[in-house]
């Protein structure tokens, strides 16, 4: 793990907050709504109580407010101004940056209270598409530019995976009402990112649906075994990162000969679908490109 990051430039704060650096210069040198620290070479440096306090006027300033009029309130007023006009038409960004400084200070108790709050107003499927892929594909882009740590990205996936799994046990003690074909779930050899496999295997759960969820890094000879004892077998394969670029049509292609039988098809969905070539599809091979369309399929 990487240290765990508390201090900030000023490129940090525009990939969290969306306000162009520029800007946040003009308002820091004409508001004085932000202080900086500097180094012995005199470059800005931020602290976590700045990123708060950025990620809130944000949020205001979309809302209508005024900088010059922000600026004036004092400190503690705009964390209470933020929750008195927080509606359905500013809650998703309010929640994505709570739950954005959650994991800036691995915070257990914000995650909570912000994912409570959402689920007194959303069902738990709202909440996943309108709230926690957006965050996921934000933290995504913080990490890629060295935002945030690795620690930060599993701290706040761990708890999401929580709520997946919580909601998807209320499925799995019920008997499946659907027999007319089983699902197995997995992520292929060397794949770790399990958040949007592990949301699918809810959704078909609700559907009444059988499921066998193997999760992350499982080897094609794994997949062998399932057809001994089940038929009728749709393999349902999110592929984020692996096989790379130059492996995934050969991987498709053993699938193909190995595992599938007359009764099964393969699912594909995830980014590395996108070097697919279409010769590989078939009516037993369907790359979907998200999971609402994989579901509607159903």
């Amino acid at each position: 793990m990487n240290n765990i990051k508390s201090v900030f430039s000023i490129k940090d704060l525009e990939n969290l907050s969306g306000i162009k650096a520029h800007t946040i210069r003009i308002w820091e040198k004409r508001y004085n709504i932000l202080e900086p620290m500097r180094t012995e070479t005199n470059i800005r440096m931020y602290d976590l109580s700045n990123l708060q306090k950025l990620l809130n006027i944000t949020l205001l300033h979309n809302y209508g407010y005024k900088i010059s009029k922000i600026s004036k309130l004092p400190n503690e007023k705009i964390p209470q101004l933020v929750n008195e006009i927080v509606s359905e038409k500013s809650a998703k960004h309010h929640a994505i940056s709570a739950f954005k400084m959650a994991m800036m200070n691995f915070d257990h108790a914000l995650f909570f209270s912000t994912y409570n709050r959402l689920l007194s107003e959303k069902s738990f499927r709202e909440v996943f598409y309108e709230i926690f892929i957006p965050l996921m594909e934000e933290i995504g882009l913080l990490w890629q530019t060295d935002t945030i740590t690795p620690a930060h990205e599993h701290f706040i996936s761990y708890l999401i995976k929580q709520k997946i799994l919580i909601n998807t046990e209320k499925f799995q003690i019920q008997e499946p009402t659907r027999d007319d074909r089983i699902f197995v779930l997995y992520l292929p050899m060397n794949e770790i990112h399990e958040l949007g496999l592990m949301y699918l295997n809810y959704e078909i759960l609700s559907l009444g649906f059988k499921t066998i969820y193997l999760g992350e890094s499982v080897p094609v000879d794994n997949l062998k075994d399932l057809k001994r004892h089940f038929n009728n077998i749709t393999y349902v394969c999110y592929m984020t990162v692996e096989p790379n670029v130059g492996e995934v049509n050969s991987y498709i292609k053993t699938i193909h000969d190995q595992i599938l039988e007359e009764s099964s098809e393969l699912f594909l969905i995830g980014r590395m679908t996108e070097n697919i070539d279409p010769k590989q599809l078939s009516h037993k091979i369907i790359k979907f490109h998200s999971i609402k369309e994989l579901i509607n399929s159903i």
